[in-house]
Protein backbone atom coordinates (compact mmCIF):
# COMPACT_ATOMS: atom_id res chain seq x y z
CA UNK A 1 0.00 0.00 0.00
CA UNK A 2 3.06 2.13 0.52
CA UNK A 3 5.19 3.58 -1.89
CA UNK A 4 8.44 5.19 -1.57
CA UNK A 5 7.69 8.64 -2.70
CA UNK A 6 10.79 11.42 -1.65
CA UNK A 7 12.51 11.89 1.27
CA UNK A 8 13.71 15.70 2.08
CA UNK A 9 16.11 16.74 5.19
CA UNK A 10 14.90 19.92 6.38
CA UNK A 11 15.64 20.82 10.30
CA UNK A 12 12.85 20.80 11.95
CA UNK A 13 9.03 19.98 11.42
CA UNK A 14 8.46 23.09 11.00
CA UNK A 15 10.64 24.08 8.01
CA UNK A 16 9.00 21.28 6.38
CA UNK A 17 5.72 23.29 6.19
CA UNK A 18 7.59 26.14 4.90
CA UNK A 19 8.75 24.23 2.52
CA UNK A 20 5.57 22.45 1.36
CA UNK A 21 3.74 25.83 1.55
CA UNK A 22 5.81 27.78 -0.67
CA UNK A 23 5.25 25.45 -3.34
CA UNK A 24 1.83 24.10 -2.95
CA UNK A 25 -0.87 26.38 -0.23
CA UNK A 26 -3.11 23.19 -0.20
CA UNK A 27 -0.93 21.31 1.03
CA UNK A 28 -1.62 20.12 4.57
CA UNK A 29 -1.22 17.98 7.68
CA UNK A 30 -3.86 15.64 9.79
CA UNK A 31 -3.46 14.37 13.39
CA UNK A 32 -2.63 10.86 11.44
CA UNK A 33 0.65 11.59 9.87
CA UNK A 34 -1.70 11.65 6.28
CA UNK A 35 -0.93 14.57 4.46
CA UNK A 36 -2.93 15.64 0.40
CA UNK A 37 -0.36 16.59 -2.26
CA UNK A 38 -2.09 17.31 -5.56
CA UNK A 39 -3.73 13.87 -6.45
CA UNK A 40 -1.78 11.76 -4.07
CA UNK A 41 -1.89 11.06 -0.47
CA UNK A 42 1.12 11.08 1.80
CA UNK A 43 2.15 9.32 4.95
CA UNK A 44 4.64 11.32 6.75
CA UNK A 45 7.12 10.40 9.39
CA UNK A 46 9.62 12.74 11.18
CA UNK A 47 12.13 11.21 12.07
CA UNK A 48 14.74 12.45 14.82
CA UNK A 49 18.29 10.75 14.06
CA UNK A 50 21.32 11.60 15.95
CA UNK A 51 22.48 15.18 14.90
CA UNK A 52 20.51 14.52 11.35
CA UNK A 53 16.77 15.34 11.19
CA UNK A 54 14.61 14.00 8.45
CA UNK A 55 11.51 13.62 7.27
CA UNK A 56 10.26 10.57 5.16
CA UNK A 57 7.33 10.74 2.80
CA UNK A 58 5.18 7.62 1.19
CA UNK A 59 3.04 7.94 -1.09
CA UNK A 60 0.03 6.28 -0.46
CA UNK A 61 -2.78 4.02 -2.26
CA UNK A 62 -5.00 7.19 -1.37
CA UNK A 63 -9.12 5.46 -2.49
CA UNK A 64 -7.94 2.37 -0.17
CA UNK A 65 -6.33 3.82 2.95
CA UNK A 66 -8.97 6.44 3.06
CA UNK A 67 -11.89 3.47 2.97
CA UNK A 68 -10.08 1.82 5.49
CA UNK A 69 -9.56 5.06 7.73
CA UNK A 70 -12.99 6.15 7.17
CA UNK A 71 -14.41 2.72 8.38
CA UNK A 72 -12.15 2.67 11.09
CA UNK A 73 -13.24 5.91 12.49
CA UNK A 74 -16.65 5.88 11.81
CA UNK A 75 -18.59 2.14 11.50
CA UNK A 76 -20.29 2.29 15.03
CA UNK A 77 -19.00 -0.93 16.54
CA UNK A 78 -15.19 -1.28 14.44
CA UNK A 79 -14.69 2.60 16.31
CA UNK A 80 -14.86 1.52 19.69
CA UNK A 81 -11.88 -0.94 18.55
CA UNK A 82 -10.65 1.34 17.34
CA UNK A 83 -10.27 3.82 20.10
CA UNK A 84 -9.57 1.11 22.48
CA UNK A 85 -6.51 -1.05 20.52
CA UNK A 86 -5.41 1.37 18.20
CA UNK A 87 -6.30 5.59 17.83
CA UNK A 88 -6.03 5.01 21.81
CA UNK A 89 -3.22 7.47 23.24
CA UNK A 90 -0.95 5.65 25.42
CA UNK A 91 2.41 7.45 27.13
CA UNK A 92 5.31 7.25 25.44
CA UNK A 93 7.41 5.70 28.40
CA UNK A 94 5.14 2.65 29.99
CA UNK A 95 7.65 -0.52 30.37
CA UNK A 96 7.44 -3.96 30.25
CA UNK A 97 5.26 -3.85 33.32
CA UNK A 98 2.12 -2.67 31.70
CA UNK A 99 1.68 -5.11 29.39
CA UNK A 100 0.30 -7.77 32.03
CA UNK A 101 -2.85 -6.51 31.49
CA UNK A 102 -3.61 -7.44 28.05
CA UNK A 103 -1.65 -11.06 28.67
CA UNK A 104 -4.56 -11.24 31.43
CA UNK A 105 -7.22 -10.55 28.15
CA UNK A 106 -5.44 -13.38 26.60
CA UNK A 107 -5.33 -15.90 29.62
CA UNK A 108 -8.94 -15.37 30.30
CA UNK A 109 -9.80 -15.88 26.58
CA UNK A 110 -8.17 -19.07 26.67
CA UNK A 111 -9.32 -20.14 29.53
CA UNK A 112 -13.17 -19.73 28.51
CA UNK A 113 -12.21 -21.25 25.10
CA UNK A 114 -10.55 -24.69 26.84
CA UNK A 115 -13.37 -24.31 29.85
CA UNK A 116 -16.22 -24.35 27.13
CA UNK A 117 -14.85 -27.51 25.30
CA UNK A 118 -14.46 -29.18 28.91
CA UNK A 119 -17.59 -28.80 29.77
CA UNK A 120 -18.80 -30.80 26.57
CA UNK A 121 -17.82 -33.82 28.21
CA UNK A 122 -18.29 -32.58 31.93
CA UNK A 123 -21.09 -34.05 34.24
CA UNK A 124 -22.11 -32.32 37.45
CA UNK A 125 -22.77 -35.62 39.30
CA UNK A 126 -20.97 -36.93 42.42
CA UNK A 127 -20.96 -40.39 40.73
CA UNK A 128 -19.51 -39.53 37.55
CA UNK A 129 -16.98 -36.33 37.90
CA UNK A 130 -13.93 -38.00 38.88
CA UNK A 131 -14.30 -40.22 35.67
CA UNK A 132 -15.70 -37.82 33.33
CA UNK A 133 -11.95 -36.10 34.04
CA UNK A 134 -9.79 -39.17 33.37
CA UNK A 135 -12.43 -39.58 30.21
CA UNK A 136 -11.66 -36.29 28.88
CA UNK A 137 -7.61 -37.18 29.50
CA UNK A 138 -7.74 -40.20 27.88
CA UNK A 139 -10.86 -41.16 25.30
CA UNK A 140 -11.21 -37.22 24.08
CA UNK A 141 -9.47 -36.45 20.79
CA UNK A 142 -6.46 -33.91 22.22
CA UNK A 143 -8.72 -33.91 25.52
CA UNK A 144 -5.62 -34.23 27.21
CA UNK A 145 -4.16 -31.25 25.99
CA UNK A 146 -7.40 -29.05 26.50
CA UNK A 147 -7.04 -30.23 30.33
CA UNK A 148 -3.61 -29.61 30.73
CA UNK A 149 -4.09 -25.95 29.48
CA UNK A 150 -7.22 -24.90 31.29
CA UNK A 151 -5.62 -26.63 34.61
CA UNK A 152 -1.96 -24.76 33.80
CA UNK A 153 -3.94 -21.50 32.17
CA UNK A 154 -5.09 -21.19 35.62
CA UNK A 155 -1.65 -20.35 37.07
CA UNK A 156 -0.54 -18.46 34.22
CA UNK A 157 -3.96 -16.81 34.93
CA UNK A 158 -2.43 -15.82 38.34
CA UNK A 159 1.02 -15.29 37.77
CA UNK A 160 -0.33 -12.30 35.41
CA UNK A 161 -3.01 -11.46 38.08
CA UNK A 162 -0.31 -10.96 41.18
CA UNK A 163 2.30 -9.47 38.46
CA UNK A 164 -0.33 -6.65 37.29
CA UNK A 165 -1.26 -5.82 40.96
CA UNK A 166 2.23 -5.57 42.09
CA UNK A 167 2.29 -3.13 39.32
CA UNK A 168 -0.15 -1.24 40.16
CA UNK A 169 0.84 -0.89 44.35
CA UNK A 170 4.63 -0.18 43.17
CA UNK A 171 3.43 2.92 40.53
CA UNK A 172 0.54 3.93 42.19
CA UNK A 173 -1.83 3.20 39.36
CA UNK A 174 -4.23 3.02 42.73
CA UNK A 175 -5.03 6.77 42.48
CA UNK A 176 -7.45 5.83 39.91
CA UNK A 177 -9.77 4.59 42.42
CA UNK A 178 -13.04 3.42 39.91
CA UNK A 179 -10.41 0.99 37.54
CA UNK A 180 -8.65 -0.28 40.91
CA UNK A 181 -11.85 -0.69 42.44
CA UNK A 182 -12.92 -2.48 39.53
CA UNK A 183 -9.93 -4.69 39.53
CA UNK A 184 -10.07 -5.82 42.99
CA UNK A 185 -13.82 -6.64 42.36
CA UNK A 186 -12.33 -8.75 39.38
CA UNK A 187 -9.24 -10.16 41.74
CA UNK A 188 -11.98 -11.67 44.20
CA UNK A 189 -14.34 -12.81 41.14
CA UNK A 190 -11.18 -14.71 39.94
CA UNK A 191 -10.30 -16.46 43.15
CA UNK A 192 -14.10 -17.80 43.89
CA UNK A 193 -14.14 -19.11 40.06
CA UNK A 194 -10.55 -20.76 40.45
CA UNK A 195 -11.64 -21.93 44.04
CA UNK A 196 -15.02 -23.83 42.75
CA UNK A 197 -13.11 -24.69 39.30
CA UNK A 198 -10.27 -26.57 41.66
CA UNK A 199 -13.38 -28.48 42.97
CA UNK A 200 -14.99 -30.03 39.95
CA UNK A 201 -12.01 -32.55 39.43
CA UNK A 202 -13.82 -34.33 42.72
CA UNK A 203 -10.43 -35.87 43.84
CA UNK A 204 -9.42 -36.13 47.72
CA UNK A 205 -8.08 -32.65 47.81
CA UNK A 206 -10.85 -31.16 45.96
CA UNK A 207 -13.11 -32.31 47.86
CA UNK A 208 -11.46 -31.94 51.47
CA UNK A 209 -10.56 -27.88 50.47
CA UNK A 210 -14.30 -27.53 49.40
CA UNK A 211 -15.31 -28.85 52.83
CA UNK A 212 -13.09 -26.66 54.62
CA UNK A 213 -13.27 -23.36 52.99
CA UNK A 214 -17.19 -23.94 52.98
CA UNK A 215 -17.12 -24.72 56.61
CA UNK A 216 -15.92 -21.20 57.61
CA UNK A 217 -19.05 -19.44 56.73
CA UNK A 218 -20.12 -21.29 60.01
CA UNK A 219 -18.11 -18.82 62.17
CA UNK A 220 -20.56 -15.96 60.92
CA UNK A 221 -22.79 -15.49 64.13
CA UNK A 222 -26.10 -16.75 63.99
CA UNK A 223 -26.18 -17.06 59.61
CA UNK A 224 -23.56 -19.42 59.86
CA UNK A 225 -24.69 -22.73 59.64
CA UNK A 226 -27.64 -21.70 57.71
CA UNK A 227 -25.51 -20.16 54.67
CA UNK A 228 -23.13 -23.41 54.82
CA UNK A 229 -26.58 -25.70 54.17
CA UNK A 230 -27.74 -23.26 51.73
CA UNK A 231 -24.57 -23.38 49.86
CA UNK A 232 -24.04 -27.46 50.30
CA UNK A 233 -27.60 -28.01 49.85
CA UNK A 234 -27.68 -29.84 51.85
CA UNK A 235 -25.96 -31.25 55.20
CA UNK A 236 -22.55 -32.17 53.61
CA UNK A 237 -20.36 -31.57 50.36
CA UNK A 238 -22.79 -33.77 48.01
CA UNK A 239 -24.26 -33.54 44.56
CA UNK A 240 -25.86 -30.53 45.22
CA UNK A 241 -23.09 -29.20 46.05
CA UNK A 242 -21.08 -30.07 42.77
CA UNK A 243 -23.54 -28.79 40.48
CA UNK A 244 -23.78 -25.47 41.99
CA UNK A 245 -20.31 -24.66 41.48
CA UNK A 246 -20.13 -26.39 37.96
CA UNK A 247 -23.18 -23.85 36.96
CA UNK A 248 -21.43 -21.00 39.23
CA UNK A 249 -17.83 -21.48 37.77
CA UNK A 250 -19.38 -22.21 34.13
CA UNK A 251 -21.04 -18.62 34.23
CA UNK A 252 -18.51 -16.58 36.48
CA UNK A 253 -15.54 -16.07 33.22
CA UNK A 254 -18.18 -14.13 31.61
CA UNK A 255 -19.28 -12.23 34.34
CA UNK A 256 -15.46 -11.60 34.65
CA UNK A 257 -15.20 -10.74 31.19
CA UNK A 258 -17.99 -7.73 31.61
CA UNK A 259 -16.39 -6.42 34.45
CA UNK A 260 -12.84 -5.98 32.72
CA UNK A 261 -14.79 -4.22 29.93
CA UNK A 262 -15.98 -1.83 32.71
CA UNK A 263 -12.39 -1.79 34.13
CA UNK A 264 -11.43 -0.89 30.48
CA UNK A 265 -13.80 1.44 30.11
CA UNK A 266 -12.78 3.33 33.42
CA UNK A 267 -9.03 3.02 32.50
CA UNK A 268 -10.05 5.14 29.17
CA UNK A 269 -11.29 7.71 30.64
CA UNK A 270 -7.76 8.21 32.67
CA UNK A 271 -5.50 7.09 30.48
CA UNK A 272 -2.60 4.62 31.33
CA UNK A 273 -0.26 5.70 34.52
CA UNK A 274 3.34 5.42 33.89
CA UNK A 275 6.52 4.84 35.57
CA UNK A 276 7.67 8.95 36.19
CA UNK A 277 4.27 9.49 37.61
CA UNK A 278 3.21 12.57 36.04
CA UNK A 279 1.16 14.05 33.93
CA UNK A 280 1.76 12.17 30.11
CA UNK A 281 -0.67 14.02 28.23
CA UNK A 282 1.64 16.19 26.48
CA UNK A 283 4.02 12.81 25.35
CA UNK A 284 1.66 10.54 24.23
CA UNK A 285 1.68 8.01 20.98
CA UNK A 286 -1.02 5.43 19.44
CA UNK A 287 -1.29 2.46 21.20
CA UNK A 288 -0.91 0.60 17.58
CA UNK A 289 1.69 -0.06 16.49
CA UNK A 290 3.96 0.53 19.00
CA UNK A 291 2.19 -0.88 21.94
CA UNK A 292 0.64 -3.50 20.08
CA UNK A 293 3.97 -5.08 18.90
CA UNK A 294 4.81 -5.18 22.53
CA UNK A 295 2.04 -6.73 23.74
CA UNK A 296 2.40 -9.37 20.75
CA UNK A 297 5.69 -10.35 21.98
CA UNK A 298 4.32 -11.19 25.26
CA UNK A 299 1.54 -12.95 24.22
CA UNK A 300 4.28 -15.14 22.23
CA UNK A 301 6.72 -15.53 25.29
CA UNK A 302 3.61 -16.59 27.94
CA UNK A 303 1.66 -19.07 25.20
CA UNK A 304 5.28 -20.54 24.53
CA UNK A 305 6.08 -21.01 27.85
CA UNK A 306 2.50 -22.55 28.96
CA UNK A 307 2.80 -25.17 25.98
CA UNK A 308 6.59 -26.05 27.51
CA UNK A 309 4.80 -26.99 30.56
CA UNK A 310 1.99 -28.53 29.16
CA UNK A 311 3.74 -30.38 27.06
CA UNK A 312 7.04 -31.43 29.27
CA UNK A 313 5.41 -31.72 32.75
CA UNK A 314 1.63 -30.85 33.05
CA UNK A 315 0.74 -31.94 36.49
CA UNK A 316 3.93 -30.36 37.83
CA UNK A 317 1.58 -27.49 39.86
CA UNK A 318 -0.51 -30.01 41.25
CA UNK A 319 -1.22 -32.50 44.04
CA UNK A 320 -0.81 -36.02 43.73
CA UNK A 321 -3.49 -36.96 46.16
CA UNK A 322 -5.96 -35.47 43.69
CA UNK A 323 -5.74 -38.58 41.58
CA UNK A 324 -7.35 -40.14 43.96
CA UNK A 325 -11.16 -40.19 43.94
CA UNK A 326 -13.34 -38.01 46.43
CA UNK A 327 -13.50 -40.14 49.79
CA UNK A 328 -15.40 -38.30 52.87
CA UNK A 329 -14.38 -40.76 55.29
CA UNK A 330 -10.85 -40.38 54.61
CA UNK A 331 -9.38 -37.07 55.44
CA UNK A 332 -5.98 -36.57 53.56
CA UNK A 333 -3.32 -35.62 55.73
CA UNK A 334 -2.12 -32.59 54.77
CA UNK A 335 -4.98 -30.60 52.97
CA UNK A 336 -3.82 -27.62 51.03
CA UNK A 337 -5.16 -25.50 48.00
CA UNK A 338 -3.59 -24.79 44.59
CA UNK A 339 -0.21 -22.60 44.82
CA UNK A 340 -1.50 -19.08 44.05
CA UNK A 341 -4.03 -19.74 47.39
CA UNK A 342 -1.06 -20.72 49.46
CA UNK A 343 -0.23 -17.53 51.15
CA UNK A 344 -4.06 -16.70 51.63
CA UNK A 345 -4.35 -20.50 53.12
CA UNK A 346 -1.41 -19.85 55.70
CA UNK A 347 -2.82 -16.41 56.84
CA UNK A 348 -6.38 -18.14 57.41
CA UNK A 349 -3.71 -21.09 58.99
CA UNK A 350 -2.23 -19.04 61.64
CA UNK A 351 -5.37 -17.46 63.41
CA UNK A 352 -6.38 -19.54 65.74
CA UNK A 353 -10.02 -18.38 66.23
CA UNK A 354 -12.47 -19.81 63.16
CA UNK A 355 -13.64 -16.19 62.92
CA UNK A 356 -10.93 -14.70 63.29
CA UNK A 357 -9.32 -16.63 60.45
CA UNK A 358 -12.31 -16.22 58.22
CA UNK A 359 -11.98 -12.15 58.11
CA UNK A 360 -7.93 -12.29 57.74
CA UNK A 361 -8.66 -14.57 54.67
CA UNK A 362 -11.25 -12.44 53.29
CA UNK A 363 -8.90 -9.26 54.64
CA UNK A 364 -6.12 -10.19 52.80
CA UNK A 365 -7.60 -9.07 49.39
CA UNK A 366 -9.79 -6.56 50.21
CA UNK A 367 -7.56 -4.72 52.11
CA UNK A 368 -6.28 -4.03 49.09
CA UNK A 369 -9.42 -1.43 48.16
CA UNK A 370 -8.42 1.38 50.97
CA UNK A 371 -5.09 1.71 49.20
CA UNK A 372 -6.55 4.49 47.46
CA UNK A 373 -7.29 6.14 50.61
CA UNK A 374 -4.63 5.30 52.66
CA UNK A 375 -1.60 5.66 50.89
CA UNK A 376 -1.44 9.91 50.52
CA UNK A 377 1.93 11.16 48.83
CA UNK A 378 2.72 14.09 46.81
CA UNK A 379 4.68 12.15 44.32
CA UNK A 380 2.89 9.30 42.32
CA UNK A 381 5.05 6.11 42.45
CA UNK A 382 7.31 4.33 44.72
CA UNK A 383 10.51 5.04 42.01
CA UNK A 384 10.86 8.24 43.84
CA UNK A 385 10.28 7.46 47.58
CA UNK A 386 13.59 4.68 49.07
CA UNK A 387 11.70 3.70 51.99
CA UNK A 388 8.93 2.97 50.39
CA UNK A 389 10.46 0.57 47.68
CA UNK A 390 12.35 -1.00 50.71
CA UNK A 391 8.95 -1.62 52.44
CA UNK A 392 7.35 -2.80 49.28
CA UNK A 393 10.10 -5.03 48.46
CA UNK A 394 9.53 -6.85 52.32
CA UNK A 395 6.19 -7.09 51.52
CA UNK A 396 6.87 -9.29 48.12
CA UNK A 397 9.18 -11.78 49.99
CA UNK A 398 6.29 -11.77 52.60
CA UNK A 399 3.72 -13.00 50.27
CA UNK A 400 6.79 -15.56 48.79
CA UNK A 401 7.34 -16.95 52.35
CA UNK A 402 3.64 -17.00 53.37
CA UNK A 403 3.20 -19.18 50.13
CA UNK A 404 6.10 -21.77 51.56
CA UNK A 405 4.51 -21.50 54.85
CA UNK A 406 0.98 -22.41 53.11
CA UNK A 407 2.63 -25.45 51.73
CA UNK A 408 4.15 -26.60 55.19
CA UNK A 409 2.53 -29.23 57.61
CA UNK A 410 0.26 -26.64 60.57
CA UNK A 411 3.08 -27.28 62.75
CA UNK A 412 6.28 -25.91 64.79
CA UNK A 413 8.11 -23.63 63.87
CA UNK A 414 5.77 -23.06 60.56
CA UNK A 415 2.57 -21.90 62.09
CA UNK A 416 4.56 -19.11 64.73
CA UNK A 417 6.82 -18.27 61.59
CA UNK A 418 3.53 -17.82 59.49
CA UNK A 419 1.82 -15.50 62.00
CA UNK A 420 5.09 -13.37 62.19
CA UNK A 421 4.22 -13.36 58.52
CA UNK A 422 0.83 -12.27 58.78
CA UNK A 423 1.52 -9.12 61.44
CA UNK A 424 4.00 -8.42 58.57
CA UNK A 425 1.91 -8.31 55.84
CA UNK A 426 -1.09 -6.62 57.52
CA UNK A 427 1.50 -3.87 58.54
CA UNK A 428 2.57 -2.92 54.90
CA UNK A 429 -0.93 -1.41 54.78
CA UNK A 430 -1.02 0.90 57.88
CA UNK A 431 2.57 1.48 58.15
CA UNK A 432 3.32 2.28 54.66
CA UNK A 433 1.22 5.42 54.67
CA UNK A 434 3.42 6.86 57.94
CA UNK A 435 6.57 6.18 55.35
CA UNK A 436 4.95 8.06 52.76
CA UNK A 437 4.33 10.95 54.50
CA UNK A 438 7.25 11.35 56.49
CA UNK A 439 9.68 10.85 53.40
CA UNK A 440 7.06 14.11 51.75
CA UNK A 441 7.75 15.89 55.06
CA UNK A 442 11.45 15.31 54.36
CA UNK A 443 11.60 16.82 50.86
CA UNK A 444 9.74 19.80 51.95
Amino acid sequence: MLNNFFTIFPKSKSSLHTIINRNNPFYFFTKNNVAHYNNYSLFVIYINCGSKNFIKIWRISSKNYLIMTNLRKTHPLIKIANNALVDLPAPINISAWWNFGSLLGLCLITQILTGLFLAIHYAGDVLLAFNRVSHISRDVNYGWLLRATHANGASFFFVCLYLHVGRGIYYSSYFYSHTWSIGVIILLAVIATAFIGYVLIWGQISFWAATVITNLLSAIPYLGQLLVQWIWGGFAVDNATLTRFFTFHFLLPFVIAGLSGVHLLFLHQTGSNNPTGINANPDKIPFHPYFSIKDLFGFILIIWALFILVLTNPFLLGDVENFIPANPLVTPVHIQPEWYFLFAYAILRSIPNKLGGAVALVASIAILLILPLSQKRNVRGNQFYPLAQISFWIIVNTIILLTWIGARPAEDPYIIVGQILTVLYFLYFFLNPLILNSWDKILK
